[in-house]
């Protein structure tokens, strides 16, 4: 998910030097929405991981 993010912010940024602003404006939000969907995910599994969900206990 974070590649396609970064696909999409490269994506906003040739848009942007090539003056296409509205296709620009559209790639960043899908980037934005993209990464934060990356860092909730990221956050949720760190938190499982550090609470000892997935260990092998006896």
């Amino acid at each position: 998910m974070l590649k396609w993010a970064l696909i999409f912010a490269a994506v906003s940024v040739v848009a942007g030097l090539l003056g296409f602003s509205g296709l620009a404006a559209g790639a960043a939000g899908i980037a934005k929405l993209l990464f934060v969907v990356f860092l909730v995910v990221f956050l949720v599994l760190v938190a499982l991981a550090l609470a000892g969900f997935g260990a092998m206990r006896k």
